[in-house]
């Protein structure tokens, strides 16, 4: 479900993404240092701008260094770690266990059932340091999977339950900024959700697989109403986040919710307007 909240890298500087690669870079490293390369597999852009947004928000003391990495083996990438990091590391590991737990229930993927064995120990250990958070998230994700077997079509109730998850995922600590943090993690989540659907609707109706757009589909302005939807989610999202005092690289972080999160809906809505599909 994740892969939508990107940067826009033709309106970066060169230098800006640079910067921007550093955060996945050093998100990337962490991972492996808490459960080794399998972990590696959570890495995301989406949880980088989680990490960039919280490193911006709470500026801890970050480590920048250069590390060899097997994906580069001829050059040393830049990256930057923190406190901020270990903490995303730990809600992307709990996250990938998680999806892969409902991908093996779903569709039998052996994929699914390999990382989910492989990260299951990891994702106790981290369910053992967020007690309250994990198991919030779990009855949400419950709850989720209750409503795709009931074929809701009650999209916003079914987008607010992920909404709900990535608040959980994006409140770092119980501070006067918990609110804020908590409403972008909601809107923001509602959005990747809705894009998903919209990104696989198509797959999912030939497939028989529950998709919450499914009725939405049969309009005649279902491109309309699908824009008018991602829109009001990234608005209200926007509108939270520039209530945060965040100086350190907003530039990026407003490129990526203003510009790069239109990318995958861009790409998508070309596609299918020119009858070639959507590319996955």
């Amino acid at each position: 479900m994740f892969g939508y909240i990107v940067a826009n890298k033709a309106e970066l500087k060169f230098r800006e993404f640079e910067v921007y690669q550093t955060y996945y870079c050093g998100l990337c490293k962490q991972l492996k240092a808490k459960g080794g390369n399998l972990s590696r597999m959570a890495l995301s852009y989406d949880m980088t701008f989680i990490y960039m947004l919280l490193s911006g928000l709470y500026e801890p003391d970050t480590i920048c260094e250069r590390c060899k990495c097997a994906m580069h083996p001829f050059e040393k990438r830049k990256l930057r770690r923190n406190e901020c990091a270990e903490y995303v590391a730990d809600m992307s590991v709990l996250m990938t266990y998680y999806k892969s737990l409902d991908d093996w229930k779903d569709d039998r993927k052996l994929k699914a059932r390999l990382m989910m064995f492989g990260l299951r120990g990891k994702c106790r250990r981290i369910e053992h340091r967020y007690p309250e958070k994990a198991q919030q998230i779990t009855q949400l994700l419950e709850l989720l999977g209750e409503g795709e077997k009931a074929r809701s079509a009650e999209i916003d109730n079914m987008a607010g339950l992920f909404g709900r998850i990535m608040a959980q995922v994006m409140v770092y600590r119980e501070d006067e900024w918990a609110p804020i943090l908590s409403k972008v993690g909601f809107f923001l989540g509602k959005f990747i959700y809705l894009l998903d659907a919209y990104e696989d609707i198509e797959e999912d109706l030939k497939k028989g697989r529950y998709n919450p757009l499914y009725k939405l589909y049969e309009t005649v302005d279902f491109e309309g109403e699908c824009r008018q939807i991602l829109t009001m989610m990234i608005a209200e999202c926007s509108r939270e986040f520039e209530k945060l005092p965040i100086l350190e690289n907003i530039e990026i972080l407003r490129n990526i919710l203003y510009s790069g999160v239109w990318i995958k809906y861009e790409a998508v809505s070309a596609a299918r307007a020119s009858g070639t599909g959507v590319k996955k």
